[in-house]
């Protein structure tokens, strides 16, 4: 009998044990599943630097920015954005004409002298945008939806370089493309696509996943990122109804990754290359 009860308090104590390590493994999943969501912009993507920002309680998850990130390996730059939300899934209503006609963009504003561009010097906040605007093309060049036909590409998410400035004709404290004047000539790129705005259409592939848009972009000058910073922008913009200067406004901010437009993103630098 005393041999029968030990084996009977041995087996009561190896089920206890197995109670007491099951808990422990449900305790210790259930604390790693709440600090994974707890941490939505530390877990996502390729996120080591950049800007990271909080989800936002409001708002539509399409343009709601948790990380944005540009990052450098010579002289290509990745530019990198990620959203709570699926990336190019909202999409602007058409206008029917370019008078009023709107559009969306995924917007990395830099400290890159415009200069680098194609633009002129300082010629105001050299940017990149992944951008959707149904109403009109404005890249003559490619055919982004593979249709055989260049003219019909602005609903078809796409890059453009835009130099910004701040213009109070498009709200106050709002930013506008860049008009070019009547009857000047300034400096352009070889892709500029006719407007008379600083907008340039290189034909950079942005490439959208989910939650996530990168674009690659390569630079003649590699040292002008050596320095550089950038932000990130999700926001809409609208063709002047009476198509004059101001001619493209940012009519809309949606969210800004540093919540104040500071810039404050730095580079990542190129990886150093392994010795032999």
């Amino acid at each position: 009998m005393a041999i029968q009860h030990s084996n009977t308090s041995q087996t009561r104590s190896s089920a206890a044990r197995g109670r007491s390590a099951r808990h422990s493994n449900y305790v210790l999943a259930s604390a790693i599943t709440m600090a994974l969501a707890a941490l939505p912009a530390a877990a996502h993507g390729p996120n080591a630097g950049g800007i990271q920002s909080a989800k936002t309680a409001d708002g539509n998850p399409d343009f709601d920015i948790i990380h944005a990130k540009v990052s450098r390996q010579d002289n290509v730059a990745t530019f990198h954005m990620g959203v709570a939300g699926d990336v190019g899934n909202t999409l602007p209503t058409p206008a029917g004409e370019l008078a009023g006609a709107p559009a969306y963009a995924y917007v990395w504003p830099t400290s890159i002298d415009s200069y680098e561009a194609g633009f002129e010097h300082d010629a105001g906040i050299l940017a990149l945008a992944v951008a959707t605007h149904p109403d009109f093309d404005d890249t003559p060049l490619f055919d982004e939806n593979g249709d055989k036909d260049t003219g019909n590409d602005g609903g078809t998410w796409h890059t453009h370089w835009v130099v910004l400035k701040p213009d109070e004709r498009c709200g106050e404290g709002a930013l506008t493309v860049v008009d070019i004047p009547k009857d000047t000539t300034p400096r352009l790129p070889k892709t500029w696509p006719g407007l008379p705005i600083l907008l340039d259409s290189p034909g950079w592939e942005p490439v959208i996943a989910g939650d996530t848009v990168e674009v690659k972009v390569a630079f003649d000058n590699a040292t002008a990122l050596d320095t550089a910073s950038y932000d990130g922008v999700t926001a809409g913009l609208m063709v002047n109804k009476n198509i004059h200067a101001p001619l493209f406004c940012v009519s809309n901010v949606l969210d800004v990754a540093s919540g104040d437009l500071s810039l404050p993103g730095k580079i990542t630098p190129p990886k150093a290359m392994k010795s032999q």
